[in-house]
């Protein structure tokens, strides 16, 4: 059994990796990410900052954070800083951070796109920039708020960590022995290349599953369907669920690659298509049957 199958991996037998740990935006992913870290004894003291004083109140009386503060509260105390915010929000929240920065303090996020995340960091931070890891961790659900937080999120799940040139090596090894203490995998990526391939397995489900649900609901018999659907319905539509800000944002910054996963996608819905208008029973078996070994063979290799 690996590290990660057993549960999380104690930061060591010393200090914590973190004396203090502060998480901008503490629902799903930052809850989560505050809750494994305390979980592993990782983090020692837990700030929370965000926008909606209601919310840190939760996330405090769920035992996630220890104090509510503000972002410059949190610059200037925090060693390790998880940004976890839409990715739109980024530079302007890291532009009220950087003149509270400690020297040492190390930012890292958890949004969806890196390319323009890296962009948007080394505008606000400027000289700075050494100081920001881009990352994200491929978890989550359509459940939102601090209520949907839980320890074990990261159990074996995969966290992509986009370091930039400037980066000092130190920073990286710390981040990666904190998201390994949440039981995560980590790995490296350019942004680019994350970018491009999140738009096709992440971005591209969600747009479709919105879109889709988006059609069935505006139905004059949408009531009526709706009424009938089954589970085929519910796992499709599930994200769908999903925060419009955090994607509306997600999809605006992958905007090419996207667009460019929409293209292949038309490509295939044509074909499929063009098999149903000609009854070609032979052809759609072909299209269908490679469809479903893609999926089995995926499914008997993911944890998901």
């Amino acid at each position: 059994m690996s590290a990660t199958d057993a549960g999380p991996v104690p930061a060591s037998s010393g200090p914590p990796l973190a004396g203090v740990l502060a998480v901008v935006g503490v629902g799903l992913i930052g809850g989560s990410f505050a809750a494994a870290m305390r979980q592993a004894g990782a983090a020692g003291t837990i700030l929370g900052a965000g926008r909606q004083p209601r919310t840190l109140a939760r996330a405090r009386r769920l035992g996630l954070i220890d104090e509510a503060v503000t972002l410059e509260e949190a610059a200037a105390r925090a060693d390790l800083i998880l940004l976890s915010i839409p990715v739109g929000a980024t530079e302007a929240v890291l532009a009220r951070m950087a003149p509270h920065l400690r020297p040492d303090t190390l930012l890292t996020d958890a949004g969806s796109t890196k390319a323009d995340v890296a962009q948007a960091a080394r505008s606000a931070l400027g000289e700075r920039i050494a100081q920001f890891i881009p990352g994200h961790p491929i978890a989550g659900a359509e459940a939102t708020g601090p209520e949907a937080a839980h320890k074990d999120l990261y159990q074996g799940r995969t966290v992509v960590l986009t370091p930039l040139p400037e980066n000092r090596e130190e920073g990286r090894r710390l981040l990666r022995r904190a998201w390994e203490a949440c039981g995560a995998r980590v790995v490296s990526m350019q942004p680019e290349a994350h970018d491009a391939a999140l738009a096709s397995v992440s971005h591209m489900p969600h747009f479709l599953a919105s879109v889709f649900m988006g059609q069935v609901a505006a139905a004059k018999d949408s009531d009526q369907r709706m009424a009938l659907a089954g589970t085929g319905f519910r796992d499709f539509t599930r994200i769908a669920a999903g925060s419009p800000e955090m994607w509306r944002d997600i999809f605006l910054a992958n905007r090419k690659a996207v667009l460019d996963e929409l293209d292949q996608f038309r490509a295939a819905l044509d074909q499929a298509e063009q098999c149903l208008r000609d009854e070609d029973g032979q052809g759609l078996y072909d299209f269908l049957e490679r469809a479903a070994l893609a999926r089995r063979f995926w499914g008997s290799r993911s944890r998901l």
